[in-house]
């Protein structure tokens, strides 16, 4: 005898969602997500996005699901990653947004698979989330970590949960916040309104999900150091670093420096503790013996002229023939070059250029960019100070400050403050530099340090370890920030649980997957 077979909701209620309702929720979905970051900054938008992407997949097949996410991945990626075809062009903009929008293509399809019959599924929804981020960060080339959910909220009362669970755990919650309300909105028009008080309980708990974060501390006690960073720009006619005369960055470096030194002389600013330039500050190789001395000689012109070590970015070939490599230089007073670091994650078409044969076709700055050597050690660098006391410095150039392992791996090692050289003059005036900071804040907060987040053409800040920026330059102008920031040790839980996120994630998709495949093998029995 057979038995009747459960209606399945295939939409909002039991009201089934046609094809192009599906697409259009991922496309809107795409839209807020994108509106969440800088320069827009409608933070909870992140949240509805995820919503979109949860009903539009509820009950969906496979194939509709993958195509609702990619459209929710075009939408964002496109408009968002503008900024890629500064220099390279249109053709590798439009290929890093469609590469990018297969991540969420693929969530899309596992998230009908883990819906299929029709009911809203938050937690395994939010797991899906964590790992389709984990896998853009780490794939292909390495992976491009940019525009993950967590990175969406500087401004948001969630942010205190990354402290707790890091970048990837504060995606999880923004991604199961998401799927309450989805389930609210489902449950709620659910025939006769017998399910609104299941509605009405999804909703609170959202809400109590977004204000939960605001009870996690975010404390700032420490020793203060009172922090330079120098925004040199660009120099009249030149549109980006690397096309200036070997010389003339270093040199505005050198002056603005000289030019804080003489404030600090007629008592208009405090003196530094540290003063920081940032990636590329130098155009001279400080280790090529044939420009070494003189490059050394305008370097510590300006150390001495401040009497506070400076630390500053540039490429370096070591001395040798062979590739170069991204590095921060420490120069102290009295002394000369103590430390140096070398980068360690290189950026994928920025720093190494995967497929050379292949992309030169998209854009003619593909063989204008060398594949750099990489470092093999995190970046701590222990600066003594005026005072003679050491001070552990956490070196994250550029775009090591997505990574989570790179940052991570800095505060394990000791870094009492971290510092973010870059150079944002590759990207033009759209809102990467924007975007960059509020990483940085995000940062700051998930590990309890402080931040010198300090770009050649902005937007440079100083940032305390409660993610607020109390220092912040406008792009394209000549800037020097001093500010003091407070050094802190003291690690928060996220340096144990982060790691763990990403397994765990994975754990209870691979936990619903079996369910539903036991569920779809009863039912087919039921049937006959």
């Amino acid at each position: 005898m057979h038995r009747l077979a459960r209606p399945v909701r295939t939409g909002l209620g039991t009201f089934p969602l046609v094809l192009g309702a599906r697409l259009v929720l991922g496309l809107m979905g795409g839209v807020c997500l994108w509106l969440a970051f800088p320069g827009h900054d409608v933070w909870w938008l992140a949240v509805v996005g995820c919503a979109g992407l949860a009903l539009a997949t509820a009950g969906a097949t496979w194939w509709a699901g993958a195509l609702s996410g990619l459209l929710l991945g075009l939408a964002w990626f496109t408009p968002m990653f503008t900024w890629a075809g500064t220099y390279a062009g249109g053709p590798a903009w439009l290929a890093m947004s469609v590469v990018s929008a297969l991540y969420p293509a693929t969530l899309g399809a596992l998230l009908a698979l883990l819906q299929r019959a029709g009911n809203i599924r938050p937690l395994l929804g939010a797991a899906a989330w964590v790992l389709m981020e984990w896998a853009r960060s780490v794939t292909p080339f390495g992976g491009f970590p940019w525009a993950r959910l967590g990175f969406s909220q500087a401004d948001s009362p969630m942010l205190g949960a990354v402290s707790l669970v890091g970048v990837p755990g504060l995606g999880l919650l923004i991604a199961l916040i998401g799927g309450l309300l989805a389930v609210a909105l489902q449950r709620f028009l659910a025939p006769g309104g017998r399910q609104v008080g299941r509605a009405a309980a999804a909703l609170v708990g959202a809400v109590v999900l977004v204000a939960a974060p605001l009870l996690v501390p975010r404390p700032t006690a420490g020793e203060n150091v009172t922090v330079a960073a120098v925004q040199g720009d660009l120099p009249e006619g030149f549109s980006r670093t690397l096309t200036a005369e070997p010389g003339v960055i270093l040199d505005r470096y050198a002056d603005a420096t000289k030019a804080l030194a003489g404030r600090v002389a007629n008592g208009d600013t405090a003196p530094p503790d540290l003063v920081v330039w940032p990636e590329g500050a130098t155009d001279r190789d400080p280790l090529d013996p044939r420009v070494r001395s003189a490059t050394s000689d305008r370097i510590m012109s300006a150390a001495e002229a401040v009497g506070a070590p400076v630390v500053l970015g540039g490429l370096s070939r070591q001395g040798e023939v062979g590739s170069a490599s991204n590095m921060v230089f420490s120069y102290l007073p009295r002394y000369g070059l103590d430390q140096t670091y070398r980068k360690v994650y290189l950026a994928p078409f920025g720093e190494i250029m995967p497929l050379r044969p292949l992309l030169r076709h998209l854009s003619p700055w593909v063989d204008r960019i060398d594949d750099l050597s990489a470092g093999d050690r995190p970046g701590v660098m222990s600066v003594p100070l005026g005072t003679g006391r050491p001070v552990n410095l956490g070196l994250a150039i550029c775009f090591e400050i997505v990574v989570d392992r790179a940052v991570r791996d800095l505060v394990k090692g000791g870094a009492q403050l971290l510092v973010v050289p870059t150079s944002n003059a590759w990207f033009g005036d759209g809102d990467q530099s924007a975007q960059h900071l509020a990483i940085s804040r995000v940062r700051a907060v998930e590990y309890g340090r402080s931040i010198a987040h300090v770009s050649n053409v902005g937007v440079s800040g100083l940032i305390t370890p409660d993610g607020v920026v109390h220092e912040r330059t406008v792009p394209y102008t000549q800037a020097t920030l001093v500010g003091q920031l407070p050094l802190r040790t003291e690690q928060t839980l996220t340096v144990r649980t982060g790691p763990w996120v990403v397994p765990a994630a994975a754990l209870v998709v691979v936990l619903g997957l079996l369910r539903m495949a036991v569920g779809h093998q009863q039912d087919r029995l039921h049937r006959t």
